[in-house]
C-alpha cells in the first residue's frame, strides 16, 4: 500500500476499529504544493487560472465542450434545473435511490416528480419504468449512477430521444466509472458532480462541476454562476448616454450600453469555485486512476469472499463497464435465511462501522407532503429496507483493514448461514445511517 494512502487513513480516535470513511479521497504532499505556491504567489482567489485549467482538464478527461466548475454538486444540480425552464403542469422523472440533493431543487418548482423504480442488481432506474411513467408533461429525467456503476445510458437514452426529454446524469459517484467506452458526465444532456469530502475526488470538501453539450445552455449557466442574469438580450438601435465602451475606472458591463433585455428567465448567483479548490482539484484529477484503482481492489477482496455465499448477490450490470466503486454494495437475500438487519449488526458490533445508503426519497417526509409514500417503488423499498448492505470502502483504507472486513465478513456470513443467534446488546448505536 502506498505510503501517501498510509498516512491518509482515518483510525484514530474513531470508537470503530474499521470506520466507515468520510474522506473519500487522499490528499498530500501535491495538494499542499500546489496551495503554497498559490497563495504565495499573491494573485486573485476568484475566477482565475487555476479554475480555468481544471474546467480544461475536466474537459478533456470526459470528451465534453463544456465543463463548468461550481461550489458544491448540489448547486450544479439546481443550475441543470433551472435550465430545464420548468413551468406549472411539467412532470420529472427521477430516482429515488440517492442522496436527497440529487432531487431536492425540485421542491421549488410546482412540477409533478414522477420516481421511477429501480433495478434490483444495479439500484438504477429500470428503463422499462421509465418508459412507462412518461407523459406528454414529462420534460426531463435525472438519474444516478448508484454507487459508481453506470446506468443502462443506450437503452434511456433511446426512449428519452423518442419523447424528447432532457437526461441528467448525477454522476456524484461516478467519476472514474465507464460505459462502453465512454465516462459519465458524456452520456447525456448534461452532467452533475460533486467533488464533496466524501467523492472519489475533492475539492476542499466542496465543489461542483456541470458538463455540456449544448453551447447555449453552457453559456446560460456560465451567466447563472457568474451573477449575471439568465435573460435573452438583443442589441440595441442606438446606444445610451455618451459612454459606449468600459473605461479602465468604470465597473460596468458594456452590454448595459449596448443590448436590452427582451426577457428575464432567472436571477443569477455566486458560484465561482474559488482559485484554491480549483487547484485541488486539477491535482486530485489526475490521481484519479490510481484512487479509482484502490478502491476496486478492495472491492475485489470483498467479492471474493462474498462469491462463496449462495444467496448473496453482488452490485453489478451488464458488460462493459467499469465500477468507480465509490460505495460497495452487496445484497443479502431474505429467501436464502440471511437477515440483513441482523448481519448489519454483527458486522457494526465486531467494529466494522456500517451506514446503508440511501434511504428510499419518496418516503422522506417532504415527498410525502407531496403525494408519494410506500408502494410507489416497491424495488426500492424491498432492497433497502431489506437486503442492500454497503461495507467501508475508500482508498485510504490501509491493507490490514481490508483484511480485516474480509475476515469478520467471512465470520458473519457463516454464522448466518449456521443460524447462530446474536447476542443480545451487541449492536452499536450507528448514526447516519439515512444518509
Amino acid at each position: 500500500m502506498p505510503d501517501e494512502y498510509r498516512k491518509s487513513a482515518v483510525c484514530s480516535g474513531d470508537p470503530y476499529e474499521i470506520p466507515y470513511p468520510e474522506l473519500g479521497s487522499v490528499l498530500g504532499e501535491q495538494e499542499i504544493g500546489v496551495l503554497t505556491r498559490l497563495l504565495a504567489s499573491g494573485e486573485n482567489l476568484s475566477g482565475g487560472r487555476f479554475r480555468e485549467e481544471f474546467e480544461r482538464c475536466f474537459r478533456e478527461y470526459l470528451g465534453v465542450p463544456h465543463a463548468l466548475s461550481v461550489t458544491s454538486g448540489t448547486v450544479a444540480l439546481e443550475i441543470a434545473i433551472r435550465l430545464l425552464d420548468l413551468k406549472e403542469g411539467d412532470e420529472v422523472i427521477a430516482t429515488p435511490q440517492t442522496y436527497k440533493a440529487s432531487v431536492q431543487p425540485l421542491l421549488n418548482y410546482p412540477v409533478k416528480v414522477r420516481f421511477c423504480d429501480v433495478e434490483p442488481t444495479t439500484l438504477n432506474i429500470d428503463p422499462e419504468h421509465f418508459a412507462s411513467l412518461i407523459t406528454s408533461r414529462t420534460r426531463a429525467v435525472i438519474l444516478v449512477h448508484y454507487g459508481g456503476l453506470p446506468c443502462d445510458m443506450d437503452t434511456i437514452m433511446e426512449i428519452a430521444r423518442r419523447h424528447g426529454i432532457t437526461v441528467i446524469e448525477d454522476c456524484a459517484h461516478a467519476l472514474g466509472a465507464e460505459y462502453r467506452g465512454r465516462r459519465p458526465g458524456a452520456l447525456a444532456d448534461i452532467g452533475c458532480f460533486s467533488f464533496h469530502s466524501s467523492k472519489n475526488i475533492t475539492t476542499l470538501g466542496e465543489g461542483g462541476m456541470i458538463t455540456l453539450f449544448d453551447r447555449t445552455l453552457a453559456e446560460r449557466a456560465d451567466r447563472i454562476r457568474s451573477n449575471d442574469a439568465d435573460a435573452v438580450y438583443r442589441e440595441r438601435a442606438r446606444t445610451i448616454g455618451e459612454t459606449t465602451s468600459a473605461r479602465p475606472w468604470m465597473m460596468h458591463p458594456g452590454a448595459a450600453f449596448t443590448h436590452d433585455c427582451s426577457a428575464i428567465r432567472y436571477g443569477g448567483t455566486n458560484a465561482t469555485l474559488a482559485e484554491p479548490n480549483a487547484a485541488v482539484g486539477t491535482v486530485q484529477l489526475a490521481k484519479l486512476d490510481r484512487l479509482v484503482g484502490r478502491r476496486a481492489d478492495i472491492a475485489a477482496a470483498y467479492t471474493e469472499v462474498l462469491q462463496q455465499y449462495p444467496g448473496i448477490r453482488m452490485h453489478e450490470g451488464p458488460e462493459p463497464v467499469r465500477h468507480g466503486h465509490h460505495l460497495y454494495t452487496f445484497f443479502a437475500d431474505p429467501a436464502d435465511g440471511f437477515r440483513r438487519d441482523r448481519l448489519v449488526s454483527r458486522l457494526d458490533a465486531l467494529g466494522v462501522q456500517m451506514q446503508l445508503r440511501y434511504f428510499p426519497l419518496h418516503l422522506l417526509a417532504e415527498w410525502r407532503a407531496r403525494g408519494h409514500d410506500a408502494g410507489e417503488c416497491p424495488v426500492a423499498e424491498r432492497m433497502w429496507f431489506e437486503q442492500q448492505v454497503n461495507l467501508p470502502c475508500h482508498p485510504g483504507m490501509p491493507d490490514r483493514q481490508v483484511e480485516q472486513v474480509v475476515s469478520r465478513l467471512d465470520t458473519v456470513l457463516g454464522q448466518e448461514v449456521r443460524g447462530i443467534p446474536i447476542a443480545a446488546g451487541t449492536a452499536r448505536q450507528t448514526e447516519g445511517w439515512d444518509r
